[in-house]
């Protein structure tokens, strides 16, 4: 944990990229204006053709760091987690009460998202916005069980593992932890999408956030 919190450096599966993309300028910028032109056109617009324009390099330069589009999402997707369970392990290392814990766990994965100064290169409101709306495409592929082998969603995975460990060390004997770690994760996203886009299937809304539902139907659950 220690290591986790004096290291600012999110790192990414090397197997997902061909070169770091925080190794050069080039790198950030290729990072930073994808996650801009997907949040702007969608990911299955999105082509390296056309983030090769915005950055005002060739198409080839953009190959030189990811193999194709997916790979490119992959490695969003994952930043994206390993940065928020940076946050958890942060927020929540200094905590003792297990029901304290969770619920501020909790209110981690499912708040707003807010733009970490420490990123320059990534804007995270943004990137926020492209978990909720294109993450499932990530991992809903034929080629989803390979890509897990090679541990291609080995931060998500953990970043679920970490919440289950929390839900067990509240309520050790709660049979489904890990059940209830995923949905209340996966569960966070879909509440936002509702959210911004079918008002009338949530009660979440300005006033009432996803953490405020997720952490009520844990804590009923739970019987905490």
């Amino acid at each position: 944990m220690h290591n986790l919190l004096s290291n600012l450096k999110i790192a990414v599966p090397d197997k997902i990229y061909v070169k770091d993309p925080e190794s050069s300028a080039l790198g950030k910028r290729i990072v930073q204006h994808s996650i801009l032109l997907i949040n702007e056109i969608g990911f299955d617009a999105f082509t390296f053709k056309k983030l090769g324009i915005k950055i005002g390099s060739n198409e080839s330069s953009v190959y030189r760091y990811f193999e194709n589009k997916h790979k490119l999402l992959l490695y969003l997707s994952s930043w994206y987690w390993a940065w928020i369970e940076y946050q958890m392990v942060l927020e929540t290392h200094s905590i003792h009460d297990n029901k304290e814990k969770l619920v501020k766990a909790i209110e981690i994965l499912c708040r707003t998202t807010k733009e970490d100064s420490k990123f320059s290169h990534i804007n995270e409101v943004v990137l926020n916005s492209i978990i909720i709306n294109e993450n499932s495409k990530s991992f809903l592929t034929k080629e989803v069980d390979q890509e897990n082998k090679d541990g291609y969603f080995v931060i998500y995975k953990r970043v679920v593992s970490r919440l289950r460990d929390i839900i067990t060390e509240t309520t050790p004997k709660y049979a489904f932890a890990s059940s209830l770690a995923s949905t209340i994760i996966e569960g966070s996203l879909h509440q936002h999408f509702l959210k911004d886009h079918f008002a009338s299937m949530t009660d979440c809304n300005t006033d009432v956030q996803p953490s405020d539902f997720f952490i009520n139907l844990t804590l009923n659950t739970l019987k905490i």
